[in-house]
């Protein structure tokens, strides 16, 4: 067995929050728990029991309790949790009304804001006046097209007090993603700003926005937010108020109480395939999930200052803002990671003092690309935990992070997905860390890995599924009356069990790797390769900005060909490949050795920067990518068609 990277000190183990859960957990069921293990055991047996521990140890507010915890609890979908409770959301992240800091903002052009739990309160109360006033009522869609700036949490909490539905996309969406999302779930009401800054460059929002609504006939009014501006002219947009004039200053916190399950996110699938799926969350089961993530596994209380590098459009965004009913502070930054240079987010951590760094395993590798030691720039000394998600996190990138950012720090990988809004694994505060891998499984989800005859295995690879209901599982899909399409997407391969889709390995000490998505997964010969055993190799090397593996259709057979991205004045000659083809096959197995090895200037990602090796795929096989507006850079997929070097041998 390996051994860790990083072991918790004693003292800071048992000072975590996780711990003292543990030692009250374990006094009122009269159970012993001296490891996790034992606890996490628990938490799967009897479910039930577990999610009412956590709603008790969190003191979740709420008008009236649950008659029920559990009903239907053998059954996905059609579990029911907390049956009959009657709570608000936004009440339960906004609990604190004093001047502590709540919310930390940093722009990259040097803008700096702060609001305090008063202040954001008063400002949710206003602007939920702002949305009654315009007819929004429990149950109508808010929509944001907004940078990740403070007005943009307020503007969700103040739908979830009115009991509206909020949905939300980053501003760099073109007109058509956004109508993919928007107008399907036809908002009544829409926040936006006038502009946003992205590598020192100014982008106007107010056009798209105007092509938007001829499109949505949904929305009665747009609320924008000053920016870009200090004073946008907001005029090009009829019947359009500025948020500082939206809603009466002296309202008073109104928080609609409403049942456990009622939706409270539209979230959206990447629509890389197609028109995006939209995903239904219930305000109940991602408070409880987003409580025990952030206060069990990641250890946040009221004296952390909690930071995740995302925009709007990614799940992490809504992830992030929950870590106010922990009474922490929130430290929100909107721009490019790299401007005005690689070290922009930590020195911004070691300004801010945040405790809590959050990121994409895609930053990690482009920092250490770059030659940035963050470590030598900034001391750091107030991180005590670095998340990353995304994708999988290389081994190479453990090493770096205790090489070169900092050596006494719990790095924790973290992988769960929109579909959940949280997480199947991620970090706990009183384990080890081991080089290449999560550190567990999430308290309360029945994580397996199921072989192809879906029985379960360990130190094989096979599909991450979960067995037992769990409470941030979707309400539905919208539009999906029936199900049909909700069922599909998750319980079709193996019954009554939820198939996320992730091709991993749960290790002998609890800990799980994830060797990328099974759609994207090689077969050749008949062999099931993960696309990241073949990233983890060829990106050690210098030459190697990035890469991406897909299978491509030949001679009855497939065939794995890799396409890299080098460095500025590199050549991808024979002597490069050989060595990248030495270096996987020495380090995996001959059928990981790539067949063609082949140089492009950019590979296509998501706007929340996931490389897509589908898309890559169709499109060398000459198929149509349905919706490139998904896509952040939709002209690098003409760097893969009609490549000569795909018809040869």
């Amino acid at each position: 067995m390996s051994e860790p990277v990083w072991t918790p000190a004693p003292e800071r183990a048992a000072k975590s929050r996780l711990s003292k859960f543990m030692k009250l957990v374990g006094e009122v069921t009269d159970r012993s728990f001296e490891h996790y293990d034992d606890l996490y055991a628990w938490s799967v047996s009897d479910s039930g029991a577990f999610w009412q521990a956590v709603w008790d140890y969190f003191d979740v507010r709420c008008s009236r309790s649950a008659d029920t915890v559990l009903k239907n609890g053998h059954q996905m979908p059609g579990a029911k949790w907390f049956e009959g409770a009657r709570l608000n959301f936004a009440e339960n992240l906004l609990r604190s009304r004093d001047e502590r800091t709540a919310i930390i903002f940093c722009g990259e052009n040097g803008n700096r804001r702060e609001l305090s739990y008063r202040q954001l309160g008063d400002a949710v109360a206003r602007t939920a006046d702002g949305l009654r006033a315009a007819g929004v009522v429990p149950g109508d869609r808010v929509a944001g097209f907004l940078p990740n700036c403070p007005e943009a949490v307020i503007a969700m909490l103040a739908s979830a007090s009115c009991g509206a539905t909020w949905s939300s996309c980053s501003p760099d969406f073109g007109v058509s993603g956004v109508l993919d999302r928007f107008g399907q779930i036809e908002p009544k009401v829409l926040f936006t700003a006038d502009g946003y800054f992205y590598g020192g460059k100014t982008f106007d929002s107010l056009g798209v926005i105007e092509q938007v609504l001829t499109g949505l006939e949904s929305v009665r009014k747009v609320v924008i937010v000053p920016f870009a501006a200090s004073d946008p002219d907001i005029g090009r947009l009829p019947g359009a108020i500025s948020f500082p004039e939206f809603g009466r200053e002296s309202a008073a916190p109104d928080f609609a109480q409403l049942p456990f399950d009622h939706p409270l996110y539209i979230m959206y699938s990447s629509g890389t395939t197609g028109v995006p799926k939209c995903i239904v969350h219930g305000a109940g089961g991602t408070l409880l999930q987003h409580l025990k993530e952030h206060g069990l596994h990641t250890d946040v209380g009221a004296d952390d200052r909690l930071f995740y590098f995302t925009t709007c459009g990614w799940m992490m965004w809504n992830w992030l803002v929950s870590g106010l009913a922990q009474d922490a502070t929130i430290v929100l930054f909107d721009g490019s990671p790299f401007h005005p240079g690689a070290g922009a987010l930590w020195e911004m951590a070691e300004r801010e003092r945040v405790t809590i760094f959050g990121t994409s395993a895609r930053y990690i590798s482009a920092v250490e690309k770059a030659g940035y030691r963050p470590g030598m720039h900034s001391s750091l000394d107030a991180v005590k935990a670095i998340l990353s998600t995304g994708s999988p996190l290389l081994p190479e990138n453990y090493d770096f992070v205790y090489r070169d950012v900092k050596p006494d720090v719990q790095l924790a990988s973290i992988s769960g997905g929109t579909d959940i809004i949280s997480c199947f694994a991620l970090g706990n505060p009183t384990l080890p860390v081991y080089r290449g891998e999560l550190q567990c499984r999430g308290l309360g989800m029945a994580v397996e890995i199921y072989d192809d005859d879906g029985q379960p295995v360990v130190e094989q690879k096979g599909e991450l599924v979960c067995t037992q209901p769990f409470p941030s599982m979707p309400v539905g899909f919208w539009n999906d009356d029936h199900g049909e399409r909700y069922h599909e997407a998750y319980f079709d391969r193996f019954e009554n069990t939820w198939c996320h889709g992730d091709y991993a390995e749960l290790t002998a000490h609890g800990g799980l790797i994830i060797y990328g998505r099974s759609d994207a997964v090689l077969n050749p010969g008949g062999v099931r390769i993960g696309t990241a055993e073949i990233y983890r190799q060829v990106e050690k090397l210098e030459e190697i900005l990035e890469s991406i593996a897909v299978g491509q259709r030949w001679k009855d057979d497939v065939r794995v060909v890799l396409f890299v991205r080098l460095r500025d004045g590199v050549e991808l000659d024979d002597a490069l490949r050989d060595r990248i083809r030495k270096t996987i096959r020495s380090n995996t197995t001959p059928r990981h050795v790539p067949a063609k090895i082949i140089a492009v200037a950019d590979i296509p990602r998501t706007l929340s920067g996931k490389i897509v090796e589908i898309a890559v795929r169709k499109t060398i096989h000459g198929e149509a990518v349905k919706n490139t507006d998904a896509l952040a850079n939709p002209e690098a997929l003409a760097c893969f068609r009609n490549l000569a070097a795909l018809d040869e041998d």
